[in-house]
């Protein structure tokens, strides 16, 4: 992967973040291919919308910290975001983690593969079955 490559890849991370930050489904949705899916440690192999739409109906003002993004060193459109998210639920809980996301690009620059990785025991301790 060129430098170039990397940076527009790190910047539509970022766009990203703020965007799920904010609670904006239509803006992160529309980093996605039509044809995406993601996985989510606690809801599975989902499409982004469905996924996204849930995660907001369950959430309320949440704060993201990033921490790294790395970039694969395998010539693939890949990049992974490392940072910590302090979850609000709607219900005013607060469930705080670090969380990986590991994204492959098509060759448009959107996401068409998102994986997202955490340890979900203490969540699903915070969480109980509000997020079921």
């Amino acid at each position: 992967m060129n430098p170039i490559k990397q940076d527009v890849f790190a910047e539509r991370i970022r766009h990203y973040l703020r965007a799920l930050e904010r609670g904006d489904v239509e803006g992160v949705v529309a980093l996605f291919s039509p044809e995406a899916t993601l996985y989510s440690p606690l809801l599975g192999w989902q499409a982004p919308e469905a996924f996204y739409c849930k995660l907001a109906q369950a959430s309320g003002n949440s704060t993201i910290t990033l921490l790294d993004l790395f970039a694969s060193t395998q010539g693939r459109r890949r990049a992974s975001a490392y940072f910590h998210y302090d979850w609000q639920l709607n219900d005013g809980s607060r469930v705080a983690f670090d969380c990986v996301d590991v994204f492959d690009f098509n060759a448009s620059g959107l996401i068409e593969r998102l994986v997202i990785i955490y340890d979900t025991q203490p969540i699903r301790a915070g969480l109980g079955d509000r997020f079921r």
